[in-house]
């Protein structure tokens, strides 16, 4: 397998974690990003006003969002033998990430092509390139996953290498967090190894088989997800808070409010950033509360991880209110 070369790789190696706490084991994509007034109609042309190229990836992203957030993180993944690639690599090592995990697979990395228009609202298509070559035989090729206390994944590679790197940190004892995105049937096997769920209202909907459209139907759709086997489930509902169900029972967070200008890599932030907190200690409601303060100081921003925020911005922002018992 080969490794990816960047001009920042003398000076990042130097920097390497030496026992990463959090180990992401995903995506890295380089976002084309597109803005828009609104989206275009079918057969449409319509005129754009801003182009930006940003390293993305819900992988990369989460990994950025939990060093940011003082987290020491290792990311396993795949890139092309191409300049988005060794770029995607120099973006997470400038932020502390182990990087020496991300091999070279394929000609092209991942791309996304995102539209954001004037309401902050975001539409995504991705090219899995090497992404789609991550494999369980790379889980098996990484020791930190035997020794990290927390795995995070999401399903933008093979779910075959999700459910070998989960069963592997699960077997050695470490927590391991799943964000189902973009939403997928999910293998039997995968749900008792998962302790900590985190979902958005689609596919929340799509795993649990409801509408979820409110905080009512988040309610119950947490509950379901719960009983699938994790011990924590979370529903992401934008500007409409957070719900948590656990053994305590469920409750809401109310969202901070902020002028949105790009929601982008705002759940990536979100999910990060509650690692990030329960890593360190934190339970469950203090760590939701640190990921919604990072979320909503994120979408104030354009762009993927150049929106990301580190964890001494948040002292700027009002403090997230107690969570609504349901």
């Amino acid at each position: 397998m080969d490794r990816p070369s960047y001009a920042a790789d003398s000076e990042a190696m130097t920097r390497l974690p030496a026992a990463p706490e959090v180990v992401v084991f995903g995506s890295l994509n380089m976002d084309l990003m597109v803005r828009v007034p609104r989206a275009p109609e079918a057969w449409e042309t319509l005129q754009a006003y801003g182009f930006m190229t940003n390293p993305g990836g819900k992988g990369a992203n989460q990994a950025v969002a939990c060093a940011r957030q003082g987290a020491r993180v290792c990311m396993v993944g795949r890139v092309g033998r191409d300049a988005f690639g060794a770029a995607l690599c120099a973006a997470l090592a400038a932020d502390g990430i182990d990087v020496r995990h991300i091999g070279t697979a394929g000609e092209a990395s991942g791309i996304a092509v995102i539209m954001v228009d004037d309401a902050a609202q975001n539409r995504i298509a991705i090219i899995p390139g090497a992404n789609a070559l991550l494999s369980p035989h790379d889980a098996d090729a990484v020791p930190e996953l035997t020794t990290a206390r927390l795995l995070l994944l999401q399903c933008e590679v093979p779910i075959a290498a999700i459910v070998r790197a989960a069963a592997i940190v699960h077997e050695s004892g470490g927590k391991v967090v799943l964000n189902p995105a973009p939403v997928c049937p999910l293998p039997d096997a995968l749900w008792p190894l998962v302790d900590v769920l985190v979902v958005n209202e689609t596919e929340a909907a799509t795993l649990a088989g409801m509408t979820v459209n409110d905080v009512g139907s988040a309610h119950e759709a947490a509950l379901a997800l719960r009983m699938r086997g994790p011990a924590i489930a979370i529903v992401t509902l934008g500007s409409d808070g957070v719900i948590v169900a656990d053994q305590h029972g469920c409750r809401h967070f109310a969202a901070l409010r902020v002028q949105a200008i790009d929601t982008t890599a705002a759940g990536d932030t979100f999910i990060g950033a509650l690692c990030a907190a329960y890593v360190a200690g934190e339970s469950i409601d203090p760590a939701v509360a640190r990921g919604i303060q990072a979320a909503a100081l994120c979408v104030t921003r354009p762009g993927a991880q150049i929106s990301i925020p580190k964890r001494e911005e948040l002292a700027e922002l009002p403090q997230v209110g107690a969570p609504t018992l349901l």
